[in-house]
């Protein structure tokens, strides 16, 4: 019987074998678990926006996200606002490690269409994604979030998957630079 000549010292191949199934059975194994926690894979949310339309979470995939819950009834949302206008003109045009721009899904819990359609004016909230279903506190993207108080605010990957919550303020701002190429 001839002897195999291998460059591994014994064992190593075996500990090599192991490491590799592993990386395969992460990469390739069970997507991530739906909900609300840093890691998850954000819940869907289909609202109507300011026009009638529906626009779809999952229609910004590719991108960086900011779900940003808020109402224009809520005065601490609307002090928070500059905040949130600031961080996407800051941030809409730039490049940034495994997605393809900053984008903002602004999910109202406003009641009153008109209130609402006034205050994205006022506030100067630029950005394409404002979506509401009118439900107030009963909307089921604040249902699907567990959404509790407002503001609150999911920044999710290119994935969908949360990376980060309730960024305010400098925080917003910080949490994006770290994803910048």
């Amino acid at each position: 019987m001839k002897k195999i000549i291998t460059f591994f010292p014994k064992g190593l191949l075996h500990g090599a074998a192991i490491i590799l199934t592993s990386m395969l059975y992460f990469s390739f194994g069970e997507d991530p678990k739906i909900g609300i926690e840093i890691g998850n894979k954000s819940p869907e949310i289909k609202l109507a926006g300011t026009d009638g339309k529906f626009i779809t979470l999952s229609s910004l995939k590719g991108k960086l996200v900011l779900i940003d819950f808020w109402a224009s009834w809520c005065g601490p949302c609307r002090m928070e606002n500059p905040n949130v206008v600031t961080a996407y003109n800051k941030f809409k045009d730039k490049k940034f490690k495994g997605a393809k721009g900053f984008e903002i899904y602004s999910v109202s819990l406003d009641n009153q269409k008109e209130a609402w359609i006034k205050a994205i004016a006022k506030d100067n909230l630029l950005w394409p994604n404002h979506v509401s279903d009118l439900k107030w506190w009963h909307s089921e993207a604040a249902k699907a979030y567990s959404i509790t108080g407002i503001p609150a605010s999911f920044l999710i990957d290119a994935n969908g998957i949360i990376i980060a919550k309730n960024l305010r303020g400098p925080l917003l701002d910080q949490e994006l630079s770290k994803h910048l190429k």
